[in-house]
């Protein structure tokens, strides 16, 4: 995610301890709701939905994970768990629910990669390294040369290693060139070594608090163009390497997987103008994900209970989405929105997004549906209005919040894309929290908002009740608010920025 510059988190802060509108009463430029669209009282759903209600679900797929291999991800048993306590929960509770199945390739990383000299160790797949997505197979050993490598790393991510080609001045054609993570892309880094005659490439995690280990999946953009081997290292295991003989060997398997998307809509309310509110069930094969995005599954499916249990009857029919196989690439959303009719994209009238809502160290993130704030843009007409309504209401409860980017790397994707408004709240991941944020939100600076980010640590424990409580109330808020509106909020066109052509990741994994 794009951090903001410390200057406007400031002025923005200050401008948000000062509001004293009630919630929502004014729209932002972005959006297309009238004040309607914000007067419901939310109070009692909100009452109702509590960090308490919301560990319940935690605590269930905790259980799920510990009894299926440590994990929840997307094609396991623990997702399929994970999936049956969903439908179970949301079927009791009235909900008319259905599983929407799909299927996926997948590549089974059978690489390796071992130093021969000066001293033979292999390095441990899946921990020390990984090859990266879509890099072509083969095999190369060599001498390691680094490449403008920062070591020690700098305070924060600025490395350019590899990033242009006057970096490979001196380079000895064959040689495995080694590559700090940094600033572009993992495609522009390998190109320039390909260029340059290298045999294979290492990339190394670069170094900072929150980028050292091989906590995401890496992947590259034009694959037909690369020809050599690439795998990504952690930082202590690339660090290493300067100098070293070393075999690269990339090799996978190509398999179709299945997985399911839980859908499950209200009996009432307005069809032509649907409320999707989404979030991911899935976890990365390495963890439970009970932040990501247990936090966020367990979110949305107390609000859909407590909705049911007070007998609320929207006026316009809410959809709760729990994704699969989001880790992978949103592969569950983008097949759910790909398997629309025009006419069924045209009545959702926006789209929900709660991707991690209970990091330990977090803050209140929300997305910058008007694009004012970060450079990726807006999203399609309206989402500056769901901005609005989520800034607006915790303004009124006197706490502050901050824009985060549409970078791309969430399911909200597949809906900009197809021109549906979206906005949602988001916590922190593996990014640093600043100095300024730490006097604002509390926590710890210098320190990542989910240092068990994509870990096998990423359990029960990590997950901050305090951010679920307020991050879950925002949430409830604003999903009654958009089921209660007699406004028209249905979007008009696709976004006006440019995240998905500058996004640094696809899904959650890294490409650079």
């Amino acid at each position: 995610m794009s951090r903001f510059p410390i200057v406007a988190v400031l002025t923005l802060l200050l401008a948000a301890c000062s509001a004293s509108d009630a919630p929502g009463t004014q729209a932002t430029s972005g959006g297309s709701l009238s004040a309607q669209a914000v007067g419901a009282d939310t109070s009692v759903l909100r009452s109702a939905v509590n960090a308490p209600g919301i560990q319940q679900h935690l605590a269930a797929f905790q259980g799920i994970a510990s009894a299926n291999g440590g994990t929840r991800a997307a094609s396991t048993p623990g997702y399929d768990a994970s999936v049956a306590y969903v439908q179970q929960k949301l079927t009791a509770a009235g909900y008319q629910v259905s599983l929407q199945t799909f299927t996926y390739p997948v590549f089974v990383d059978l690489s390796t990669l071992v130093q021969t000299a000066p001293v033979a160790r292999p390095f441990t797949p899946g921990s020390e390294f990984v090859s990266i997505q879509y890099s072509p197979e083969g095999s190369a050993t060599a001498a390691v040369q680094g490449v403008d490598l920062v070591l020690p790393p700098s305070p924060t991510p600025t490395s350019s290693s590899g990033c242009e080609a006057a970096d490979f001045a001196g380079f000895v054609p064959g040689r495995i060139a080694l590559i700090q993570r940094g600033t572009c892309t993992f495609e522009i880094k390998i190109l320039n070594a390909q260029a340059a005659g290298a045999s294979a490439v290492i990339i190394f995690n670069e170094g900072q608090p929150g980028r050292t280990d091989i906590d995401l999946t890496p992947v590259v953009g034009e694959v037909n163009a690369l020809t050599i081997p690439a795998v990504f290292t952690s930082f202590a295991a690339g660090s290493t390497l300067n100098g070293a003989t070393v075999t690269v060997n990339v090799d996978t398997e190509e398999q179709t997987r299945t997985s399911q998307n839980v859908i499950a809509q209200t009996r009432t309310g307005r069809s032509d103008r649907v409320v999707v509110v989404g979030a991911h069930l899935d976890s990365v094969d390495g963890g439970p994900g009970i932040n990501d995005n247990g936090s966020g599954s367990a979110a949305i499916l107390e609000i859909a209970l407590q909705m049911a249990n007070l007998g609320i009857q929207p006026r316009n029919q809410v959809r709760f989405a729990f994704w699969g196989a989001e880790e992978l690439g949103l592969i569950g959303s983008e097949r759910y929105v790909a398997s629309l009719s025009m006419r069924q994209k045209k009545d959702i009238a926006l789209n929900l997004n709660f991707d991690m809502v209970g990091s330990p160290n977090y803050a209140r993130f929300v997305y910058d549906g008007d694009g004012n704030a970060t450079p990726e843009g807006a999203g399609p007409n309206g989402s500056g209005t769901i901005e609005n309504v989520l800034t607006s209401y915790f303004a009124a409860q006197g706490l502050a919040s901050l824009p985060t980017a549409f970078s791309g790397r969430s399911d909200y994707g597949p809906f900009i894309a197809a021109g549906i408004p979206a906005g949602g709240l988001f916590t922190g991941a593996e990014g640093i929290k600043s100095a300024a944020e730490a006097q604002v939100f509390g926590g710890t600076a210098g320190v990542a908002y989910d240092p068990c980010y994509h870990e096998a640590c990423d359990t029960l424990a990590n997950v901050n009740a305090q951010a679920l409580d307020e991050m879950g109330d925002a949430a409830a808020h604003a999903v009654l608010t958009f089921a209660q509106t007699t406004s028209a909020v249905n979007g008009t066109g696709q976004a006006s920025g440019t995240a998905a052509a500058n996004m640094s990741f696809r899904g959650n994994n890294a490409v650079r």
